[in-house]
């Protein structure tokens, strides 16, 4: 008797377990489901991304001789979900088992242990193995700690994987030379772009269907450039490596208008749908370093964000849920504003994100994190609103790394599972990281008055409002010190500026509201 083997499009990998002792008698079974596509309303590249890369893989699948079902999101007869197209197969042929791999959000695993009973068949759940570390480590070394904090996980990931070691040391004597990567880039500096890639007929076909079916998603479609084989991911990567990772760590936290990739690898959306190994870019890029081609600080910025930051957060969800999706500990509730949509804001910085998110459906993790992230923050908008904002846009997205990343990281909701401090910043350090603040209608030193830089405002407003919860927090002492050089007239002022500006008339003035 054979097994039915589910594929997700994001498990586009020869090496995924599902896949181990498959046999010519089984069918593997891919399916392009409304579901997936619109749980919320994905930019468009990211459907293309993700729907190419499938149609590519059963390609490869069907080469070597493999049976291989393919449901496409067009074909008049497709259910729309995952577990109708299980049931629609099921009526036609018999199966010994269904074979799964473990999916990568909370919401599909919840219901993939159901389809025993609902199939009235064995389901057997094959563990992600694309991770360097699996769950019991993580839960193991989770246990009984008072503070989660990432950078005692990633030394720990530093010695299993021996990347970037001395024997039981770190390489050059330190295990993070983050401060060593904060440099501003004042000006375009012969940047090197992501290597981009021609479409072909496959993609093509993708393009017209998601222009087509989700004509009304966010997002440019055009042009497309993504890799999508294994072979391609690693040609990009390979490029990254050579042509950017040398100054990727003198300026990864540095930001250009109308500049989303900088020296950024762009390779992000490859790791997480499966045509690209973690470990292996790791490997490479350690390589690059001991051949003298990068700097120490380059390459353990690049390796940290991959075996540090991705293995935490990714650890921290599966730990966390499902309660962790509904934290909201600053009580943050106001509706989304439209610019988040449309880019129609006066806030340069905040409009250039957007418009480079809508045109590539990508922008880097400091303008992530500190401008829509920071923005969201200091406005205390609403936590579901903004998850939801930041899995819809990118191309990199999935729950598990978008959740923890959003809620816990830039918007504080956890109240410290994942940072131990809120992540905000005053108009200043986006003008001293960026270029944005010559261009912009507001005054980033301006704290209140007609042309107050709503960051800065915002700031000390935040400060004010949650004084109570963060007042003893060590890493917010000087914070809090600066505040209490304002006078009382002082504080009452800007709290007057920021309660108009959170108000019902300063909202809509701003753009806040959106029918999108």
């Amino acid at each position: 008797m054979s097994s039915l083997i589910l594929l997700l499009g994001d498990q586009c990998s020869s090496s995924v377990t599902s896949l181990r002792g498959v046999k010519s008698s089984d069918t593997i079974l891919m399916a392009e489901v409304n579901e997936e596509a619109t749980y919320v309303k994905h930019h468009k590249k990211k459907i293309a991304f993700v729907f190419s890369v499938m149609r590519h893989f059963a390609a490869e699948l069907k080469a070597k001789k493999l049976k291989v079902k393919y449901i496409y999101i067009d074909d008049p007869e497709n259910s729309g979900s995952i577990t109708g197209e299980i049931q629609r197969l099921l009526k036609t042929t018999k199966f010994e088992q269904v074979v799964v791999t473990e999916p990568g959000e909370y919401r599909l695993l919840r219901e993939i242990k159901g389809w025993q009973k609902l199939f009235g068949l064995p389901v057997k759940i094959m563990p992600y193995e694309r991770f360097i570390a699996s769950h019991k480590e993580f839960e193991t070394w989770a246990n009984n700690r008072k503070q989660l904090t990432m950078e005692f996980w990633y030394r720990q990931m530093r010695r299993k994987t021996n990347l970037l070691m001395d024997g039981d040391k770190p390489v050059g004597g330190k295990w993070n030379f983050d401060k060593q990567n904060r440099k501003s880039l004042k000006q375009n500096n012969e940047l090197r772009r992501p290597l981009k890639f021609e479409t072909n007929k496959i993609t093509n076909n993708v393009l017209q269907v998601v222009s087509n079916k989700f004509s009304d998603h966010f997002g440019d479609l055009k042009p497309f450039w993504f890799a999508v084989t294994a072979k391609q991911a690693k040609k990009a990567m390979e490029h990254f490596i050579k042509h950017q990772l040398p100054w990727f760590g003198d300026y990864q936290d540095a930001m250009l208008s109308a500049e989303p990739f900088l020296f950024h690898s762009v390779i992000s959306q490859y790791i997480n749908c499966g045509l690209l190994d973690p470990l292996e870019v790791c490997q490479n890029v350690e390589q690059a370093f001991v051949d003298g081609h990068v700097p120490l600080n380059a390459a353990e910025g690049f390796i940290r964000q991959i075996i540090g930051w991705r293995e935490y957060i990714r650890g921290i969800y599966w730990h966390q849920m499902p309660e962790y999706a509904k934290l909201n500990v600053l009580n943050a509730t106001r509706p989304l504003p439209a610019f988040y949509w449309d880019a129609n804001t006066e806030m340069k910085c905040v409009s250039d994100v957007v418009n480079m998110t809508r045109a590539e459906g990508y922008s880097h993790h400091i303008q992530r994190l500190m401008i829509t992230g920071n923005f969201a923050n200091l406005a205390g908008l609403d936590i579901k609103s903004v998850c939801d904002w930041y899995l819809a846009v990118y191309t990199d997205a999935y729950e598990w790394v978008e959740l923890p990343n959003t809620l816990g990281m830039a918007l504080y909701a956890d109240g410290g599972i994942v940072g131990t401090k809120p992540y905000i910043s005053t108009g200043s350090y986006i003008n001293r990281m960026s270029n944005y603040c010559k261009q912009c209608t507001y005054n980033y030193s301006k704290r209140v008055g007609q042309d107050a830089c709503p960051f800065t405002n915002l700031y000390w407003y935040y400060l004010i409002r949650h004084e109570e919860r963060f007042k003893d927090n060590h890493r917010m002492t000087l914070s809090y010190k600066n505040l209490s050089r304002l006078s009382d007239t002082e504080k009452k002022t800007n709290q007057l500026t920021g309660s108009r500006l959170l108000g019902q008339s300063g909202l809509r003035s701003y753009g806040y509201y959106s029918s999108w």
